[in-house]
């Protein structure tokens, strides 16, 4: 609002804000920040939105401008960043030994392809052995099948008397806060900054294809109502395709000269 809009629209009055003054605006903003064009142009509209409900104005001049397409992101860990990754959670945990919860929250992430929120407000009557049973998932009640570096996570955690497996250091009647600061600091030390704590979710689903789990199966580990939205966060690096690739062509040769005995054309 401060730095964009007031010095942009602050000083005109709302019958002078037109499309031809917001296009202008947008375009010029666009050259630098595409991406932070669109979040402002966003606010903008729902301001003016409103000056329409209230009257003031007769139509949005900012509805009909066109966000900036923005290229779908595909970031997850290969196995070299999780290496790194783990390294600097082990530095973290020797160096912040009060941080551990959040520590353990950020591999449990990563083990177990759960959403933020999930684990962040694990309870301890959703434990259930080597199965987390969410009642209050993003996609209603579902199972979570444990491996079994995941189970011992959850079994080094302290019984406090919470309710919760992560609780607030401040009250333990609340789960762990939402902003986990340390991923910030350990993504740095990992030499990962372009890592969402989301993207350790990708990360789960990518892995588990590229060792050959169908997509069906993936989807229910991720808890997905269907296999189509599990291909949002299947992700492969172009390190795979290759090595995919190189696999492929032999066996197509092999077949096209004749040499395939199993083949039955």
């Amino acid at each position: 609002m401060r730095a964009r809009l007031l010095p942009a629209f602050g000083s005109l009055p709302l019958d002078r804000i037109t499309r031809a003054v917001v296009t202008r605006w947008f375009d010029e903003y666009s050259r630098t920040a595409p991406g932070g064009t669109n979040h402002v142009l966003g606010l903008l509209r729902r301001i003016l939105n409103q000056a329409v409900a209230c009257g003031h104005l007769q139509t949005n001049p900012a509805r009909g401008a066109n966000p900036n397409p923005r290229p779908k992101l595909t970031r997850f860990l290969s196995r070299e960043k999780i290496k790194r990754l783990h390294h600097a959670l082990d530095h973290c945990a020797a160096t912040q030994p009060s941080r551990s919860p959040q520590i353990d929250v950020i591999r449990l992430l990563l083990l177990s392809g759960c959403r933020k929120s999930e684990v962040r407000t694990l309870r301890w009557r959703d434990v259930d052995g080597d199965t987390l049973d969410l009642a209050d998932a993003k996609t209603g009640l579902r199972r979570v099948f444990l491996n079994a570096p995941a189970r011992a996570i959850l079994e080094r955690q302290p019984r406090s008397g919470s309710a919760y497996v992560f609780p607030s250091p401040r009250d333990s009647g609340r789960p762990l806060y939402r902003n986990l600061s340390l991923w910030y600091l350990v993504r740095k030390v990992a030499g990962t900054e372009d890592i969402r704590i989301h993207d350790l979710r990708h990360t789960f689903a990518s892995h588990a294809v590229l060792q050959g789990i169908s997509l069906p199966v993936v989807s229910r580990l991720l808890g997905h109502k269907r296999p189509s939205m599990t291909l949002r966060y299947a992700h492969v690096g172009d390190h795979e395709t290759e090595a995919a690739a190189q696999r492929i062509g032999p066996t197509i040769a092999r077949v096209l000269t004749g040499c395939d005995a199993t083949s039955s054309e």
